[in-house]
């Protein structure tokens, strides 16, 4: 039984991932997990430690899709999970996934925490300058003082409501 166990992988924990032209951001969301033992390298990331909601060890290893420069990324271990910020060796365009393999895995999320559009990467507030009252003035209608006063034209919800006409009355 104790060769089964060996043999037996370690679960995976959650990872999310986010990044801009210089650094991706990668989470790995292991709860209460206390001093874990971290690897990076330039071409991956290794990560085992022993957390969760059963307390049981858990580890991943990534292998990035394009090089970091480990020396200059930094983490942090936090209660909800370890965050890390890689510097990318190259700045430029945004890579198209984190990982070297095309697989899906089912552990690996996007951080639309910390997500930016590639487009909107240079605009760090987002569409309109986040002036959301600006955004609704330049619609029309809002504060403009060329628009007719409402009292003054009528509601087709102020008239009045005609009967409503008896079943019987529709046989003729």
């Amino acid at each position: 039984m104790t060769g089964e166990a060996a043999t037996t992988p370690l679960p995976v924990p959650p990872v999310l991932w986010a990044q801009r032209k210089n650094v991706v951001y990668v989470k790995v969301a292991l709860e209460d997990c206390k001093n874990p033992t971290i690897n990076l390298t330039a071409d991956s990331l290794h990560f085992k430690g022993v957390g969760g909601p059963d307390s049981k060890p858990h580890q991943v290893t990534l292998r990035f899709l394009h090089p970091i420069k480990p020396e200059e990324s930094r983490y942090v271990v936090r209660p909800r999970g370890t965050e890390f910020v890689l510097a990318k060796a190259e700045e430029g365009p945004f890579w198209k996934r984190l990982l070297q393999d095309d697989v899906k895995h089912h552990w690996l999320k996007v951080d639309f925490n910390k997500w930016v559009d590639e487009d909107d990467s240079g605009d760090e507030l987002g569409a309109g300058g986040g002036d959301f009252e600006e955004m609704m003035r330049s619609m029309g209608g809002l504060g403009d003082d060329d628009t007719p006063d409402m009292e003054q034209t009528g509601d087709s919800d102020d008239e009045e409501i005609p009967d409503l006409e008896s079943s019987s009355n529709n046989k003729e």
